[in-house]
């Protein structure tokens, strides 16, 4: 469930990245301009590595005991946190290369729950 929670969080994140230089000139008029604040970009960014480490874990304890969903959910935070730091032209790159480690952190940590839930110790120990 936290997975798909945090993928859901993670598209839509996405898709403000995408959508916020088209939608930028009407937020004043909508009373909603604390959108395009970089500090809310990475207070819903920490909100999703937040969500996304409880959800990780979650699967690691119990069933998969493998690091490496961890791995890319962290790089996928690394991408989006540093996008701001290069050209706005390379942003989307960067937005969509977060997201897609994101993403696949997720889907990898419910593949290996969901493999491990009928399995002995043994077969899900990691190797």
């Amino acid at each position: 469930m936290l997975d798909r929670i945090g993928i859901t969080a993670t598209s839509l994140c996405a898709l403000h990245c995408i959508l916020l230089p088209i939608l930028l000139p009407i937020l004043p008029l909508l009373g909603l301009s604390f959108l395009a604040d970089h500090t809310w970009e990475h207070v819903f960014l920490l909100m999703t590595a937040a969500l996304g480490t409880i959800a990780l874990f979650s699967g690691f304890k119990r069933y998969h005991r493998r690091l490496y969903p961890f791995y890319l959910l962290y790089l996928g935070i690394a991408l989006y946190w540093i996008k701001h730091d290069f050209s706005e032209a390379l942003e989307i790159y960067f937005i969509a290369g977060g997201a897609t480690l994101i993403i696949a952190a997720h889907f990898i940590n419910l593949r290996l729950c969901n493999n491990c839930k009928q399995c002995d110790d043994e077969t899900c120990s990691p190797s």
